[in-house]
């Protein structure tokens, strides 16, 4: 996500892009585009795509940040010790709570992928007060450590039903990784899927104003007089 242009884009960077958008057309996601332009946040994607619904209805969007390099990930702390000590004792903890929401309620899986510890967690119309409170928790340390404003806005403003970082592999640990959001990790020439995102319930309103933005997006790299 970028509010301003950057300038010349990294080679590495711009390999993380184009992995990102082919492997969103493998999940299904049939109308990708780059730098798009992302509702009420004021930032750019660096990949957006949309799925198109079942039987008429309208379908999911994503929305995915590429980071080629730690230092494009963390910012300054000199608390970083104590708190990323924390950090990881919640993130044990989060994933604990959901593999066990996943076993115990097979409802919160969304069935997007073959196996279970991959699958996005739909936690609509649920309430899990001691899962719910540990995201806080992760979410508010997350803040003051590295100042992770894009990834909030994404997530407070439910700009997309799912988020998605991409990276080169070993440059963010797992407990460091922003709430809600998947991991996808370069290996070799394809992304693999490290987490799964949380689904966010977005309107069809604001799913709606993302697709017109992919599909402007796109039509910049149309050939003139298409």
């Amino acid at each position: 996500m970028r509010a301003v242009n950057r300038g010349t884009e990294s080679p590495a960077h711009a390999t993380l892009k184009r992995l990102a958008l082919d492997w969103a057309r493998r999940q299904g996601f049939g109308i990708v585009a780059t730098e798009v332009s992302v509702p009420k946040s004021g930032f750019r994607a660096d990949v957006a795509g949309y799925k198109r619904g079942r039987h008429g209805t309208i379908g999911a969007t994503a929305v995915f940040e590429c980071k080629q390099a730690r230092s494009d990930f963390l910012k300054d702390s000199y608390v970083r010790e104590p708190v990323i000590a924390q950090l990881r004792k919640l993130d044990e903890r989060r994933a604990t709570l959901e593999r066990l929401l996943k076993l115990h309620m097979p409802s919160l899986r969304r069935g997007e992928t073959l196996f279970a510890e991959f699958d996005a967690v739909d936690l609509r119309g649920f309430e899990h007060k001691g899962y719910r409170g540990v995201l806080r928790e992760i979410g508010r340390l997350q803040r003051r450590l590295y100042g992770k404003t894009k990834f909030e806005k994404l997530v407070r403003y439910r700009c997309a039903n799912l988020n998605y970082l991409v990276v080169e592999a070993g440059i963010v640990a797992p407990h460091e990784m922003p709430v809600g959001f998947g991991l996808l990790a370069r290996r070799g020439d394809e992304l693999v899927l490290e987490r799964a995102p949380v689904w966010q319930e977005v309107g069809d309103a604001g799913r709606l104003v993302l697709l017109e933005r992919i599909a402007a997006a796109a039509s910049r790299h149309l050939p003139s007089g298409f």
